[in-house]
Order: C-alpha cells, then sequence, then structure tokens
C-alpha cells in the first residue's frame, strides 16, 4: 500500500479542496516515533488495508479511513489521555481543511471509540473498532510478534505489573459475548482471537 497515496484519496473522498502535506509528514513522524513498537506504522497501514477490503460495510468509508489515520496519532503509554488528544487533533485538522463540523464531530467520535471502554455503536464505529481489534484474530505468528511488541512499548513496567495490566484487559475482551460487532469480523477472526488470548492469558499465569 502506498500510504501517500491513500492519504490524498482519503482526504479527497471526505471533501477537502487541498491536502496539508506537513500534515501527513506529522502523521508519519508520530507512528515512527522510537518509544513505540507496536502503534506504528506497520498497525496504520495493517488497518488501512484492512478498511479497503470491508469499506463497503462503512457508512461513511472516507470518515472511517481519516479516523484510521488519526487513532494513534497520540500515544504515550503511561497516559490515559491518548484517544482524545488525538481526536482533538484530527477534529482541527479537518476544520482546517475547511470541511463541516459534523464531519469532524463524527470523526471525533470515532476514534473515542477506539477507547474500547464500551461496545461501539453505529456501522462506523463497529467497522472501525473492529479493525482496530483484528491483531487479537490475526494468525498465531503475528499474534505473538504483537505480544512481544506491546512489551516493548511497556518495557518500563516491571513485571508483575504489567501482567496484572495485561491480563485485565485481555480479560475483559474474553468476557465479552462477542469480541467483534461485524458479522465479516466475527466469521473469520472471532475464533482465532479468543484462541490467541486465551494461550497469551495461561503465559501470564
Amino acid at each position: 500500500m502506498n500510504l501517500h497515496e491513500h492519504w490524498l484519496e482519503s482526504w479527497r473522498q471526505l471533501g477537502a479542496s487541498a491536502t496539508d502535506e506537513s500534515l501527513y509528514l506529522q502523521l508519519v513522524a508520530c507512528y515512527s516515533e522510537p518509544h513505540r513498537h507496536y502503534h506504528t506504522v506497520q498497525h496504520l497501514t495493517e488497518c488501512l488495508a484492512l478498511l479497503e477490503a470491508v469499506e463497503d460495510q462503512a457508512d461513511r468509508p472516507a470518515e472511517v479511513a481519516i479516523a484510521l489515520w488519526f487513532h494513534d496519532a497520540v500515544y504515550q503509554p503511561k497516559r490515559h489521555d491518548n484517544e482524545q488528544k488525538s481526536a482533538d487533533w484530527a477534529s482541527r485538522s479537518i476544520l482546517a481543511a475547511g470541511i463541516d463540523h459534523s464531519v469532524a464531530d463524527r470523526i471525533h467520535g470515532l476514534i473515542l471509540a477506539t477507547r474500547h471502554n464500551a461496545a461501539a455503536t453505529g456501522r462506523d464505529a463497529q467497522v472501525l473498532v473492529d479493525i482496530d481489534l483484528a491483531i487479537l484474530g490475526a494468525s498465531p505468528e503475528r499474534f505473538a510478534e504483537y505480544e512481544a511488541q506491546v512489551r516493548k512499548e511497556y518495557a518500563w513496567a516491571i513485571g508483575p505489573l504489567y501482567r496484572r495490566g495485561r491480563r485485565k484487559v485481555l480479560e475483559e475482551f474474553m468476557a465479552r459475548p462477542t469480541i467483534y460487532s461485524t458479522e465479516s469480523f466475527r466469521s473469520t477472526r472471532e475464533a482465532q482471537a479468543r484462541i490467541n488470548i486465551s494461550r497469551s492469558l495461561a503465559a501470564l499465569r
């Protein structure tokens, strides 16, 4: 996938008359920060590729695309307001591009849905959140890589602290009736996600 071409096309579909090249470079720089190991350009690229496969399920695929571009724009592992800051940045950027406030508000809400603290509501939020959580149902090899990447991002957390926190996150996903909200992700990733998470929880114990 050519990220720059995807960026230009997403803004064109959103209705922007011009795109901010410096904003693109800022975002790529953010996803390339040295403290990131999972929330990187790799994750962004995987998410955008998944959207291409399921964009017909979204009501406003261009809005989902821009939300994906910004959803981890701000990422500091020790903070709890990353999604809020990312959503605020997206909203400011959309308004600066001369796009309607209603679009900015919807994308702001989509990014906040990636906090994963409640079930996603609305087709676009469900598609976005399922894409963001697709890694849970990845192949065992990619899931193992993801687990190692997340651990590196939390290298500052000593063993017991990390295991408790990670266990809590994974147990919350396992407790859901379904991890994924859309049928396409449930049919292709739900079973594997539960296998992956179960193995991870066993290792954490």
